[in-house]
């Protein structure tokens, strides 16, 4: 997400410095944590917050006893990362089922409160459809905003276009009668949870703040979520401060976390309310939308990847039969223009070969230079475009599009020029050397990285236990075994740069 990006690129400067250096001195720490420091503030974060992250790290890292064969940086990166962990986590561990209180028998009722404009009304439209699809609940959805009907209009036309019922709206009621009306009818047609959207203000004012305070007296909320929009910084957390000391808060939403923010607002939010970060908002999309893991985040925030989320998102993205059937020619080592036609539409479900790169570990260079390149979806539709163009023979067959009679007639099909099918010719080769490789890891069969293809191509995935293990690996300096990948950004695989600064004869990313 580019909302860390700019705090990522901060902290990985500021911890490449240590280089190769065997033990670390006084003068080393109180340098690093002073350029943290400075990385911290730049991204937003506040004052008191800073000062206290950075006498923690301070304790730590100063005559810390260096592990034999893992580099210092390796060990301040993991202090700095686990640090963060517990400022985002507050030392609690939130698991899928103590994340939201709604897993009882009965009715449970979720308030979403915020400004105006801060993606309440669609937040409150996204946790609705997780809850429907991730855990099976009956959810009604209520807005209270008896001053906008447009507001009351806009919840409900999201409610049927993700499938989940909304309360009828009658004109002219307050949010206190629209409020009992919505728990009676919850209660009466056996929902699981109800969820009242209530009024959003441009600012916070003590009318909203009464408002709010008399629903949640009344309907007595098992959640009260905040929802914050992350680019608003400083003023989001003054925000957070404002609603936490007048309603109470059970947790925040963290919306366009996508933007081009700097990421320090969600860890001072945690820090004044003392409340967790539930879900983010990572897109307009309705589907855009996760959980909160400080976990996961502190290695994104530290360019560690975070190799979970990616599984995760694969295994939304990609059906059964897909993945049944890419498992069975993958573990033949086969890539043809058939699969790669598959392989594109993939990436584009998961955001592009960017949202890919972005959450594997060490990749933050190659993903600056695949955007460099700009494999962007124009590209992805052209590429599409081309393989649309061939013949059946020639999608099952590779080697009849080297032909450059060929080339010029699918040139002049999909309307590109004769180096766009050059371009997606090298592709296919490439990575159909890049599958061969990895089929001969696959079938080394016990290794991790064996374990981590399973869970992204086939259906048993990794434990989380597995993926725990796969993520240390990378924070300790080990890469992903077999697949050459380093957390220095170094990335070793046959055909592929060995570095993603070089330029390289081998590959060229485009």
């Amino acid at each position: 997400s580019l909302m860390f990006d700019h705090l990522t690129d901060k902290l990985s400067g500021v911890l490449s410095k240590f280089g190769k250096r065997k033990e670390l001195k006084e003068d080393d720490v109180v340098a690093v944590l002073k350029e943290i420091r400075l990385a911290l503030l730049d991204a937003d974060v506040s004052l008191p917050l800073v000062k206290e992250l950075i006498e923690n790290i301070r304790e730590k890292a100063v005559g810390i006893r260096l592990i034999k064969d893992v580099e210092p940086a390796q060990q301040v990166v993991k202090i700095v990362h686990d640090e963060l962990v517990t400022l985002l986590s507050g030392g609690e561990n939130q698991t899928d089922e103590t994340l939201l209180d709604v897993h009882r028998a009965g009715l449970s009722v979720v308030m979403t409160a915020g400004l105006q404009g801060s993606g309440k009304t669609t937040s409150a439209g996204k946790l609705a459809k997780r809850l429907r699809i991730v855990h099976n609940k009956k959810v009604l959805l209520a807005s209270l905003d008896d001053r906008r009907p447009a507001a009351q209009e806009q919840l409900k036309i999201l409610g049927d276009k993700i499938g989940v019922d909304s309360l009828e709206i009658i004109a002219g009621q307050s949010a206190i009668e629209i409020a009992k009306r919505a728990i009676a009818s919850a209660t009466s047609g056996e929902y699981d949870v109800v969820i009242l959207d209530t009024a959003g203000r441009t600012t916070v004012d003590a009318d909203l703040m009464q408002e709010i305070q008399q629903v949640k007296q009344l309907v007595k909320p098992h959640e009260v979520l905040l929802v914050a929009d992350s680019l608003t910084g400083q003023d989001a957390v003054t925000t957070a401060q404002a609603f936490h000391e007048k309603v109470g808060v059970t947790g925040i939403i963290l919306t366009r976390i996508d933007g081009d923010g700097r990421g320090g607002s969600a860890l001072s939010m945690r820090h004044v309310t003392g409340r967790p970060i539930k879900f983010m908002g990572t897109g307009e999309d309705i589907d855009a939308f996760e959980e909160f893991h400080p976990e996961r985040i502190a290695g994104r925030i530290l360019g560690m990847g975070d190799v979970v989320s990616l599984v995760e998102k694969a295994a939304q993205g990609i059906s059964e039969n897909d993945a049944l059937s890419m498992m069975e020619r993958f573990k033949q080592g086969i890539f043809d223009y058939n699969d790669l036609i598959g392989h594109l539409d993939q990436m584009k479900n998961l955001g592009g070969m960017g949202g890919i790169m972005g959450l594997l570990p060490g990749m933050r260079q190659i993903k600056k230079q695949i955007e460099n390149v700009n494999l962007d979806d124009t590209v992805l539709k052209r590429q599409k475009a081309i393989i649309q163009s061939m013949t059946k023979k020639e999608r099952s067959n590779p080697s009849l599009v080297m032909n450059s009679s060929r080339k010029r007639r699918l040139a002049k099909g999909a309307g590109v020029t004769i180096q766009d099918v050059n371009k997606l010719t090298e592709m296919q080769k490439q990575m159909s050397t890049m599958m061969q490789q990895l089929q001969k890891l696959q079938s080394g069969g016990g290794g991790m990285m064996g374990k981590m293809m399973r869970g992204l191509f086939g259906k048993s995935q990794p434990s989380e236990e597995e993926m725990k293990k796969m993520t240390e690996s990378f924070k300790m300096g080990g890469g992903i075994p077999g697949l050459g990948v380093t957390p220095q950004g170094g990335f070793r695989m046959p055909g592929v740069a060995r570095n993603a600064g070089k330029k390289s004869k081998k590959v060229r990313l485009r």
